[in-house]
């Protein structure tokens, strides 16, 4: 479990911090976006399933995002290991990152993807499920598993609607939540 301070957090905020840094120095020196931004077919530039969770589009989609991670992030970490805490950041935004490339090519022109958002909305369902007020209030309504992932998917896409915008990741910010949800109401990252 985490000490005092929320170290895995700020790991991931400074390697966000360092990414973004490489990527300007790279987009500088002539190296295009699609080395840090997923797109499909997967294959192309594979290590960007990776990349491209760390990677930010710009000054203030970086500074929103780490605004995100920094809130959550913190309440997350203190039931958790380190370990734990990166695996989760990095699988729910790499899942959240490639289920917006495949649903948006299904859709329309293939997206391409940038941002830890999906793993910020992931961290926040989370936060939403795991606590003991969430587990006291479902356990008083004694809901089916169904009924459950009913609702869980209906506030996901009603928390991904609220904070769309235009250029937003909608899939991935949906996806997020709902694994951060699904997440918290098993209590995966809790460490006994």
């Amino acid at each position: 479990m985490s000490d005092a301070l929320p170290r895995a957090t700020l790991e991931v905020v400074l390697l966000v911090l360092v990414v973004f840094l490489v990527q300007y120095l790279a987009l500088f020196a002539g190296l295009g976006i699609e080395l840090f931004a997923l797109s499909a077919p997967l294959s192309l530039y594979p290590w960007t399933i990776v990349l491209s969770v760390y990677a930010h589009a710009g000054l203030d989609h970086l500074v929103a995002n780490v605004l995100a991670i920094l809130v959550f992030g913190t309440i997350v970490e203190r039931n958790t290991t380190r370990a734990r805490f990166h695996a989760f950041v990095l699988l729910t935004g790499a899942i959240a990152g490639m289920t917006e490339v495949f649903v948006g090519s299904i859709l329309g022109p293939p997206p391409a993807v940038l941002g830890i958002s999906g793993a910020a909305f992931a961290l926040m369902g989370y936060v939403m499920t795991s606590n003991l007020v969430s587990r006291r209030l479902v356990g008083t309504f004694k809901l089916s598993l169904r009924a459950q992932l009913a609702i869980m998917i209906v506030l996901a896409a009603a928390i991904t609607l609220v904070t769309g915008g235009e250029r937003i990741a909608l899939i991935a910010h949906f996806t997020g939540f709902l694994l951060g949800l699904l997440a918290g109401r098993v209590r995966l990252l809790r460490v006994q």
